[in-house]
């Protein structure tokens, strides 16, 4: 048997290789990769020789899907995570497994179990991208860690109604309007919070949803959001966003 490990946390690495031996000594990990840069050229050499892909659905730079998106080919896939946000039961009932860590041997092993029976019905390229398209729906972050002095605090994204960017810092407005720093940059909250409820009008400023009380005609075809909290600073929509804006606003469109 053999097979490409996409993890990118060397405890994990080490305990997947330790129960793939116990479950066949015979088993070849062919190559293993911690990133999407590192997964793509991974799966362009060995994909068609592999049996089996291991993988973690976050990796150190997104979401493993991104790597996967590029291969041509179509092989069984073992989704690994720390979360369990996905459809679990129909993942399960259609063969292929999705582990969640700690990884017991006893779930890995059944995993396994399924991929051998997997193989012995001959999975066709059809059910594959069936599966591949469902599972393809991200994970978004729930939480954020804040430090408030010597405190750590965690905040649900669900009461976030703003982030702003000021100089170097990012900062997280909550509906009651306290503020706190956040060692995420907005390009990266832009890949971690739902689309679907986040929006990011400008360089300045990502907005919820239901932080938007109205939003107002502005200058030179730019639009202003009243926000649901006091909040000193204008919002402004710019110009070249404010076409998707509206799309997302009447629940058309994505950031």
């Amino acid at each position: 048997m053999k097979v490409i490990l996409i993890e990118d946390e060397l405890p994990a690495i080490e305990k997947l290789s330790h129960f793939l031996q116990k479950y066949n000594p015979n088993s070849q990990i062919l190559g293993v990769a911690s990133s999407i840069a590192q997964a793509v050229p991974l799966l362009g050499k060995y994909g068609e020789e592999a049996d089996l892909l291991l993988v973690d659905v976050q990796l150190e730079d997104g979401l493993s899907f991104q790597a996967l998106d590029q291969v041509s080919f179509f092989k069984p896939v073992i989704f690994i995570t720390a979360h369990s946000q996905y459809a679990l039961e129909a993942f399960q009932a259609n063969g292929i497994d999705y582990l969640v860590k700690p990884i017991r041997y006893s779930a890995f092993e059944a995993a396994l179990d399924k991929f051998r029976q997997l193989s012995g019905n001959a999975l066709n390229q059809s059910q594959n991208t069936q599966l591949w398209q469902y599972f393809k729906k991200p994970s978004y972050k729930e939480r954020f860690m804040v430090k408030i002095g010597e405190h750590i605090h965690s905040i649900a994204t669900s009461s976030i109604h703003l982030f702003n960017t000021e100089g170097r810092n990012t900062y997280l407005i909550l509906e009651d309007g306290k503020r706190f720093i956040t060692d995420y940059k907005m390009e990266s909250l832009e890949e971690i919070v739902d689309p679907a409820l986040f929006f990011r009008v400008n360089r300045s400023f990502m907005v919820h949803l239901s932080a938007i009380k109205d939003v107002l005609v502005y200058s030179n075809s730019r639009l202003k959001i009243n926000p649901t909290i006091p909040f000193k600073e204008e919002i402004i929509v710019s110009r070249d966003r404010v076409s998707r804006f509206k799309e997302w606003l009447g629940g058309t469109g994505e950031t």
